[in-house]
């Protein structure tokens, strides 16, 4: 994500004192995915214009490529949602869209100067628009699978939030059931803390929130070849091996904590996931958030 601005927890306050309730998210079972409906998804992303997106992956990559990369990663991303058990799947764009874009989708433009007015807008957009709950995802992530997306919406039956943290200290997905651009605006993006001043920002507001496992982003080569290993069948690793990466390795050491979350046509079926198993929720914290804590991503973006 892009810098964002610093600010106040606004509502925060006034909302802390409830305390969050508690609440799980539903368990997948024998690799059967589990159902959501009831929710919509939004994806948040740019057009893949070389020299616009990934710029982190140059070099080694020329900004073609790199732009190539992030299309394909979109693509990969956009068909998860679209084979998601929602009613409503939605792309907040900045940019124009392309062949990437399937069917089935409703194109809104990103409104907003920093990434934390763009994410508060896109829920805003999307809730108004379609009064039902929101799980909102960046273009960072090729490897999401549909029961994960399917697994957020469900959660948001039982949770008021739900949350994916990226393993650099980001966000890869964000869920609520009743937007509120006070959850977003003012958390600093694109520092290494910025999934934990996100959470924090959630629980000072008395939400329960269901937990995801961890997704590594897309913003580096060693990234982008240790995604591509872990999702062999998307459109991304193939992407990346016609740019002559050559045998994907194994995924290397254990990514780098610090930085972002994230900004589909259909790929042969990826393999199926780990079981997930129950879902953690997230324990209360006490205290209020300072709006000035570093934190960010890349949009889900």
């Amino acid at each position: 994500m892009t810098g964002g601005r610093d600010g106040t927890a606004h509502r925060d306050a006034a909302r802390a004192g409830a305390g969050p309730r508690r609440g799980r998210l539903p368990r997948e079972d024998g690799g059967r995915a589990v159902r959501g409906g009831g929710a919509q998804v939004v994806v948040i992303a740019k057009e893949p214009v070389p020299g616009q997106v990934k710029t982190r992956l140059t070099p080694p990559f020329t900004p073609e490529e790199a732009a190539a990369l992030a299309a394909a990663a979109l693509a990969d991303t956009l068909g998860a949602v679209a084979a998601a058990p929602v009613d409503h799947r939605v792309i907040a764009l900045r940019g124009g869209t392309g062949p990437w874009l399937p069917p089935g989708f409703t194109v809104v433009p990103q409104r907003g100067a920093g990434l934390d007015e763009r994410l508060a807008a896109a829920f805003d957009d999307a809730h108004r628009a379609c009064p039902l709950p929101v799980v909102l995802i960046g273009m960072d992530t090729p490897q999401v699978s549909s029961l994960l997306l399917a697994t957020a919406v469900a959660g948001l039956a039982t949770c008021d939030a739900v949350f994916g943290p990226a393993t650099d200290g980001g966000f890869w997905l964000l869920g609520l059931r009743r937007p509120d651009p006070a959850l977003l605006l003012g958390v600093p993006m694109s520092r290494p803390t910025t999934g934990a001043v996100q959470l924090r920002r959630l629980r000072a507001a008395g939400l329960s929130v269901g937990m995801l496992p961890p997704l590594r982003d897309v913003d580096t080569a060693e990234d982008a070849l240790a995604v591509a290993s872990e999702a062999p069948s998307s459109r991304f690793a193939a992407a990346l091996a016609g740019l002559g990466a050559g045998v994907l390795p194994a995924a290397g050491p254990a990514p780098r904590r610090g930085r972002r979350p994230s900004d589909g046509s259909g790929p042969a079926p990826r393999p199926p996931p780990r079981p997930l198993g129950p879902l953690r929720r997230s324990g209360p914290m006490t205290g209020r958030l300072s709006g000035a804590s570093p934190d960010a991503t890349d949009p889900p973006a």
